[in-house]
């Protein structure tokens, strides 16, 4: 049997190392707290916080002209741009998007519209999906973008029509051309839009 001085030795001994082992505990951090908060909301466990500021989503533009370079304009410059008497609604639309119709209307078939448009990822993967697998339209991935592009002969002209869409971020550029092709016309949109 062990003798009463021996068990308080003991006692105070185990209390001892329970509080050497609470001091080397760190710190609660409320941030770290798992379960509800005294309001009931859980806490995270972490917060993360980003590193850069988000980039500002980009903008359809509500002008033809400012989006595009000079050296692409004076492709363009005999060409009426938006002329009433093509038929066509063109400029800004109510929905939000611009349509811009390049198209001289006594021409028979020389002319270059495009329309930019809002458009989510889901569509436009099923758009630009059927384009290049049914309609052997070639797509690649330039810009931070996808484009799809074909072109083929006119069936009443000796005439090059075609067709090239881009889109990123929600924005679709979609253009459709016949005779009138611009160099650097849809590079010169894409930096108009994402700079």
């Amino acid at each position: 049997m062990d003798s009463l001085p021996a068990r308080i030795v003991a006692s105070a001994a185990s209390v001892l190392v329970v509080l050497s082992l609470a001091a080397c505990a760190p710190e609660p951090d409320d941030s770290a707290t798992l379960g509800p908060t005294p309001s009931g909301t859980p806490t995270p466990i972490v917060t993360l916080t980003p590193d850069a500021t988000p980039t500002p989503l980009a903008q359809i533009p509500d002008d033809c002209r400012s989006m595009l370079t000079e050296t692409v304009l004076s492709q363009l410059d005999v060409i009426p741009l938006n002329d009433p008497e093509a038929g066509v609604s063109t400029g800004p639309r109510p929905d939000g998007s611009l349509v811009c119709l390049w198209r001289d209307p006594g021409a028979d078939t020389t002319f270059l519209q495009t329309t930019i448009s809002g458009l989510a990822r889901g569509p436009a993967l099923d758009l630009l999906n059927d384009l290049a697998d049914e309609q052997d339209f070639t797509c690649y991935t330039p810009e931070g973008g996808t484009r799809c592009e074909k072109t083929w002969e006119n069936e009443t002209y000796p005439v090059t029509d075609g067709r090239t869409l881009f889109w990123r971020d929600g924005i679709l550029i979609d253009t459709t051309f016949s005779n009138l092709a611009p160099s650097g016309y849809t590079s010169a949109i894409i930096a108009g839009i994402w700079g």
